[in-house]
């Protein structure tokens, strides 16, 4: 049996790395809605990276010629990349696929909505994240939404991102929804749409803008234990690291075929909470109509 390490001569992998990092930079949603600031240098998972928060900073009213220093004492944190996953696949002859564009191509552009699936489902989770004062609705009582109430909760949602200082000049605050809030969004008037958007300064696939925040949709925003969690907030809230940390091809010992596999690591933080925020909200029951047919049968006497 084929060892591990053994690498199949015909493979490139700097050539499947390149392409596949490459791509998993764009349209993913999530990535759109977090920051790298301490990606550093990750090899392995377990890597951690020190993530070190200034102190804030009190301002006084001068009262007389004696000054008092306030000591300040940045907090730490730690960042750990404990996420880890492949993707194992045979492929008839990689040769063939890496001098075929289109086929190498398709093979990288499965990995990556592969690797998104998972990615973007565990960055939506940090709703956990979000302080109760950053909270619209709750366990007990969702919202209901609708296209009459839409809105007015969206601006709920934006104005708890506003009170928590967590929106300043040059940062754009972005919401996720998944298709069926979508479909009240679309209804809504207030809802403006990415044609009629005056700047270009939307997100990639972002459908456009309502309060003041990125609309982005994702189908990974499922229903739990009957709620909704739209998530909001801002980039500086979590910060996220990855590491494409290898990919590899050996000979399939019983076929005449090459395995490909790769090894993604990943982890995420919520660095500063007050830049997130949610709202709860009820998922919409589907009703069955069933309508039921009466025959009627009629006889007829002949005279």
């Amino acid at each position: 049996m084929s060892d591990f390490s053994t690498s199949y001569s015909a493979f490139i992998p700097e050539l499947w790395s390149q392409k596949l990092n490459k791509i998993l930079e764009k349209n993913c949603v999530m990535m759109q809605c977090v920051n790298k600031n301490w990606e550093g240098d990750i090899k392995q998972q377990g890597d951690v990276v020190k993530i070190i928060t200034p102190a804030e900073v009190s301002v006084s009213t001068l009262t007389s010629d004696s000054i008092e220093y306030s000591s300040l004492t940045p907090t730490s944190m730690d960042l750990e990349i404990d996420q880890k996953k492949f993707f194992a696949f045979k492929i008839d002859d990689v040769a063939k696929a890496q001098a075929n564009t289109n086929i190498l191509e398709a093979h990288l552009e499965n990995a990556k909505r592969a690797i998104e699936e998972v990615q973007d489902s565990y960055l939506l989770a940090f709703h956990t994240d979000v302080v109760s004062a950053n909270t619209v609705g709750s366990e007990d009582s969702p919202i209901e939404l609708n296209k009459s109430t839409v809105y007015e909760n969206f601006v709920k949602l934006s104005l708890a991102l506003k009170n928590s200082n967590a929106v300043y000049s040059g940062v754009k605050p972005w919401v996720i929804i998944n298709p069926t809030i979508e479909s009240y969004l679309l209804q809504s008037p207030e809802f403006i749409s990415a044609h009629n958007v005056a700047d270009t300064t939307l997100r990639e696939g972002s459908i456009g803008r309502i309060a003041g925040m990125d609309v982005l949709v994702s189908t990974n925003l499922s229903a739990v234990n009957g709620n909704y969690y739209i998530l909001a907030g801002t980039n500086d809230a979590i910060t996220f690291a990855s590491q494409l940390a290898k990919i590899e091809s050996l000979r399939d010992k019983d076929s005449f075929s090459d395995l490909v596999r790769g090894l993604y690591l990943y982890g995420a933080k919520t660095v500063q909470p007050k830049a997130l925020a949610k709202m709860i909200v009820s998922a919409p029951v589907t009703t069955t109509t069933t309508t039921t047919t009466t025959e009627t049968t009629e006889t007829t006497s002949n005279p």
